[in-house]
């Protein structure tokens, strides 16, 4: 298992569209992503739980991966999270 925190930095935080982004790329990962912040920690592979976290731009969250190609994952979701997406 490996994990790194990340600070949100789109200007709106993460809703639908950012979520759906990340979730799609979650799933194409056979290892275990979690999202923790604060003291919840989510499953990063189900939209609902993303969006129940409340991410908005400054918050920090860290990601967890556990499993086959974790590395890899790590370093795409991570980005996903530090990016800006268009509106």
């Amino acid at each position: 298992m490996i994990s790194e925190t990340f600070t949100i930095i789109h200007p709106q935080g993460f809703h639908a569209r950012p979520t759906k982004i990340f979730v799609q790329a979650a799933s194409q990962y056979p290892c275990k992503v979690n999202l923790i912040k604060g003291e919840k920690k989510i499953n990063g592979k189900s939209s609902l739980s993303m969006l129940t976290l409340g991410l908005s731009a400054g918050d920090e969250v860290t990601l967890e991966v556990d499993g086959e190609r974790e590395e890899e994952a790590l370093k795409e979701l991570g980005g996903l999270l530090t990016q800006i997406f268009e509106e």
